[in-house]
């Protein structure tokens, strides 16, 4: 579970995302959050917990991420056997956040089971005790996912979506990455505003069909690494084309790009 009180995730505003989030909470919507790796999907819904001061529990969906995985299971051990819950029961249970990062990486007979918590019966049925919770008012199911990751075997369907408030993020602007990079790395405005703009060049290598583009999280890894020491270019290569490509004549390509920022 992610709960520390004392210690608020830093997050920066760019639209009303806060405001609509919040308006979801309050009238009991589930939430989904579209955007690309490294956007600050996740940063966005600790910050939103720390703000409405409820426990948030995380999971990083994957193939084999099955229903009992989130709801829970019976273990056996020397005094016998338990019922443990899952994250997603205990988000029920304590009144808190639940969020399903990934989650088409989910098989869908996994996803199926968040139906009757994401529509206005907000239930969840534990078929292995015979309970049936009803979500208190401050319980609240958040979901995300990558579009471009998305493919016909590996989509949400249109019955599970529409359950969902959605929202588009995307990277920040400019100047609003600068402040982003500059806070979480710990580097002044000038160096901030030096590994933007080389983060900038690279997105716009579309020629190369990178997989993904140089994202926020990245060029956050880069400007630490050189604070620290290390030379730019070695921040470079390690922070950036190699995560962006395996691509020998690639990763050359995109140093090209970082010799042109900092040689």
């Amino acid at each position: 579970m992610d709960r520390n009180p004392s210690c608020e995730p830093f997050y920066q505003p760019l639209n009303n995302e806060e405001a609509l989030f919040e308006q979801a909470w309050r009238h009991g919507m589930p939430v989904l959050i579209k955007g690309p790796t490294g956007c600050g999907k996740t940063r966005f819904v600790q910050h939103m917990a720390h703000r409405l001061k409820l426990p948030l529990y995380t999971v990083a969906c994957h193939d084999d991420l099955s229903a009992a995985d989130l709801i829970g299971r019976h273990l056996i051990g020397a005094q016998g056997t338990w019922w443990q819950d899952g994250p997603l029961t205990r988000a029920v249970r304590e009144g808190g956040i639940c969020y399903l990062d990934e989650v088409v990486e989910a098989r869908q007979d996994t996803v199926v089971v968040l139906h009757p918590l994401a529509d206005d019966r907000r239930e969840l049925f534990l078929e292995r005790t015979g309970e049936v919770l009803k979500a208190p008012p401050s319980f609240m199911l958040v979901v995300s996912y990558n579009p471009g990751y998305q493919n016909l075997l590996k989509g949400m369907k249109p019955s599970t979506r529409q359950r969902f408030v959605a929202m588009r993020f995307g990277y920040p602007p400019v100047a609003d990455e600068e402040r982003i990079v500059a806070r979480e790395a710990q580097v002044d405005t000038a160096l901030a505003t030096q590994v933007v703009r080389l983060g900038q060049a690279l997105r716009r290598l579309d020629q190369h069909d990178l997989e993904e583009v140089a994202s926020t999280r990245l060029l956050i890894f880069t400007a630490r690494m050189i604070r620290s020491g290390m030379s730019p270019r070695e921040a470079c290569m390690a922070c950036l084309a190699e995560p962006l490509s395996d691509d020998p004549l690639t990763v050359a390509a995109l140093m090209d790009v970082v010799d042109v920022h900092f040689g």
